[in-house]
């Protein structure tokens, strides 16, 4: 594997190990069976090794790669001093978790996020635990789909606790470079970015993505409107510097503001959508979720596959919930199903 310069106009997830800023190197690795394709992990100088940001999913490929890649980089896992991760989703934490047993590299992860790993690692936790969001959200039609398929027990090995719970504002000293962690939930309640405002670049995690916007509320114990604090941290960005967007899924060379401001107005878009659709007498989260048109592709609901149908599902009720909290809807619950009306 050899080291190049990046190329925003490439193909992002194509393996390498391609060098995006003055000591910093992206390392696309694969996620099988999903829509991302690929998660970039940052290799940030520091000292005579490096720092990870974010880890990649816990899989031999994944691995394997990742040592592939810093060999290129001269350097082996023994040389990793720390992995600095976004949030607790599994393309990111669970690499992290897994190398630390053998090799001891610590690991932070956002204070945030406590909750999350707790339920994750319960013993008695059900699986599918978006099931009650998903009954309140008169999603029958899906749930039983989700009900036909197989069902995933996460391993609670690849889920244990970081070594360091971030802080907001707290700094890593990462070679001559601090990385300040800012707090920016809304993908997950823990979702943390990390600044290099002295060299201008901003390592946005799920948070600022330049292709796609990242799922809503989809973790084990979610907030009481997750999309009401994405949009305030979205809004908390604008008041920071601008720098270059280090995405953990997509290629850079875009701007943080940019991107941020392209965010704001498609959920904008997507609330007066979610209106509309309430004004043509929908009242569930499903049923205007089967309204929306979906993916850069504008799929119906329908179309989409069970999974990402919950995803959308989810993320309807989040926009229905802020219309609740701006007193542009009111919310009612029947036998359990939350019904959204103007």
């Amino acid at each position: 594997m050899e080291l190049q310069d990046d190329n925003p106009e490439g193909d992002w997830t194509a393996p390498g190990v391609h060098r995006c800023a003055p000591g910093v190197h992206r390392i696309p690795l694969p996620l099988p069976n999903d829509g991302l394709r690929a998660v970039n992990v940052y290799a940030v100088a520091d000292g005579t090794g490096f720092t990870l940001i974010d880890a990649g999913w816990a899989l031999q490929q994944s691995g394997d790669l990742l040592g592939r890649a810093l060999a290129a980089l001269g350097a082996g896992f023994g040389d990793v001093r720390q992995f600095l991760v976004t949030h607790a989703h599994r393309d990111h934490y669970t690499q992290a978790v897994t190398l630390r047993k053998e090799f001891g590299t610590p690991v932070a992860l956002g204070r945030g996020e406590q909750p999350a790993l707790r339920a994750i690692t319960d013993p008695d936790r059900k699986p599918m635990g978006q099931r009650p969001r998903l009954v309140r959200a008169g999603a029958d039609e899906l749930l039983r789909a989700l009900d036909s398929q197989p069902k995933e027990q996460a391993d609670p090995s690849e889920w244990e606790s970081p070594d360091r719970w971030i802080d907001d504002g707290a700094v890593f000293t990462v070679g001559e470079r601090g990385l300040e962690a800012v707090s920016t939930p809304g993908h997950t309640r823990g979702h943390v970015v990390f600044a290099d405002e002295t060299a201008g670049l901003l390592f946005s995690g799920d948070h600022v993505l330049p292709r796609i916007t990242p799922s809503i509320g989809f973790e084990a114990v979610p907030p009481p409107s997750p999309l009401a604090d994405f949009l305030n941290s979205l809004e908390l960005l604008l008041t920071r510097p601008d720098a270059a967007l280090l995405p953990a899924h997509g290629p850079v060379g875009m701007r943080v503001h940019e991107r941020v401001d392209e965010l704001l107005a498609h959920h904008g878009k997507r609330l007066d959508a979610t209106l509309a659709a309430l004004y043509e007498g929908r009242t569930t989260a499903a049923q205007v979720a089967a309204a929306l048109p979906w993916t850069r592709r504008e799929r119906t609901l329908a179309d989409l596959d069970p999974f990402n149908a919950m995803l959308a599902v989810l993320e309807t009720a989040a926009h229905l919930d802020v219309l609740v909290e701006r007193r542009i809807a009111t919310r009612s619950e029947q036998d359990g199903v939350a019904h959204y009306t103007t």
